[in-house]
């Protein structure tokens, strides 16, 4: 990959419901190594759609999805050496952290994706990672038994262990306390590593990111920082339902 080209680049992507409706409407997104995308829009905007596409969940309806310059479709995604790799390198935490918990125990879950490791390497990240989060306690117990908020440090713990090159994050301060949320933003403002974050917390949207992409109703970009020279102005926060009028 040559310096400067895009790393995650959606080209015309329309997302439809087999239903019909729409979830996502010709979106253009072209996003580079380093990056921190913060994405903003009201529910049912498409954002998680957007999230699910970048992490090649779903293959887009219409217009294509490109890793790297590479054309990401339904052979590529059953390429079990490409999944791999893609999988090990870009991660995707799920808005309900009941979504992605299935392992027997805290321990399990952690090691999972570490299964390329040998185990003594396995085991020491697997307790790094629950020490950071404050599960070392929990290691030995079911998933389900935890309490919500354990349950996302719990997510985060699985993907930050695999130390992967791009994150991508749906809602993720929304079951945290308030110490886990400082840590997050924190170890978060500290690394460049490529970011796209949805939230509907706009006081945190400073420190989750350095670009912001807002989708409307209608499952469209309208606005995206990087080329409007500036943050989004009150006006258009309130039209799309992000603010109150004044």
């Amino acid at each position: 990959m040559t310096e400067g080209a895009p790393l995650l680049e959606l080209r015309g992507v329309d997302v439809a419901y087999p239903n019909g409706r729409s979830a996502l409407a010709g979106v253009d997104l072209t996003i580079r190594r380093g990056e921190r995308v913060v994405l903003l829009g009201t529910n049912g905007c498409g954002k998680s759609t957007l999230l699910r596409v970048l992490d090649a969940l779903i293959t887009p309806t219409v217009g294509e999805f490109r890793f790297e310059e590479r054309r990401v479709d339904v052979r590529t995604a059953q390429d079990r050496a490409w999944q791999q790799d893609f999988r090990r390198r870009v991660v995707l935490m799920f808005q309900h952290p009941e979504a992605m918990l299935f392992n027997p125990t805290v321990r399990e879950e952690i090691a999972f994706g570490l299964r390329h490791l040998p185990d003594p390497d396995r085991e020491v990240r697997v307790r790094a990672w629950a020490d950071r989060l404050r599960l070392s306690g929990f290691l030995d117990m079911p998933p389900f038994e935890l309490s919500g908020g354990e349950k996302q440090r719990l997510c985060l713990a699985c993907l930050l262990a695999v130390e992967p090159e791009v994150l991508l994050l749906d809602e993720p301060t929304a079951n945290l306390d308030p110490r886990t949320v400082g840590w997050l933003l924190q170890w978060l403002r500290e690394r460049s590593i490529t970011s796209v974050v949805a939230t509907h917390q706009m006081a945190q949207v400073p420190q989750l990111g350095d670009r912001i992409v807002i989708l409307s109703e209608r499952h469209r970009v309208v606005y995206d920082s990087l080329g409007a020279g500036g943050p989004p102005d009150r006006d258009l926060l309130v039209a799309q339902g992000l603010a109150h009028a004044p």
